[in-house]
């Protein structure tokens, strides 16, 4: 009996090690990324496991729906996409940084508030139609120009073949 605990001791003594060194760190860090996933609110920026960066706009139990780029695309990816939380909202910011409060002399707290970014004015929605009609016309344009090159290099190289 004691020859088979001698031998069974070294694969007891692998497997406590193999728990502590490889299994507990690995449930830690994923209990992590869950309670940061179930934790995202609007306004938060994150980077999805595929790479895309975008605010939350919106969230739902299973789904979040980002804002991406300057053109502000919004389209909805699953909760378990979230790689990494780049920069907490301004609802929960204001509340964790205390620098962000101006305290006035009736002791009021007022958070400040970014000024925003001027944009440049639209054209008009008149001028939206004949800009497509111009569109379509250089398409047109260009096409026909390209099946004048191509009927100019067939017959360079039939003349090729002739000599």
């Amino acid at each position: 009996m004691s020859g088979t605990l001698t031998m069974l001791l070294p694969l007891i003594i692998l497997f406590v090690v193999m728990y502590f060194l490889l299994i507990r760190p690995q449930k830690k860090r994923e209990r992590e990324i869950n309670a940061m996933r179930s934790g995202v609110q609007v306004g938060d920026e994150i980077i999805t496991i595929g790479g895309i960066c975008g605010k939350i706009v919106k969230t739902k139990e299973e789904s979040l729906i980002i804002q991406v780029g300057a053109d502000k695309l919004k389209f909805e990816i699953m909760r378990w996409a979230v790689s990494k939380v780049v920069e907490e909202g301004k609802r929960r910011s204001a509340k964790a940084k205390p620098e962000d409060y101006d305290v006035d002399d009736d002791d009021e707290v007022e958070v400040k508030k970014a000024k925003p970014k001027r944009m440049k004015k639209a054209a008009p929605v008149a001028e939206e139609p004949e800009v497509q009609e111009e569109e379509t016309e250089t398409l047109e344009e260009t096409e026909e120009v390209m099946q004048q090159e191509e009927t100019v290099e067939a017959e360079a190289s039939d003349d090729a073949e002739e000599k």
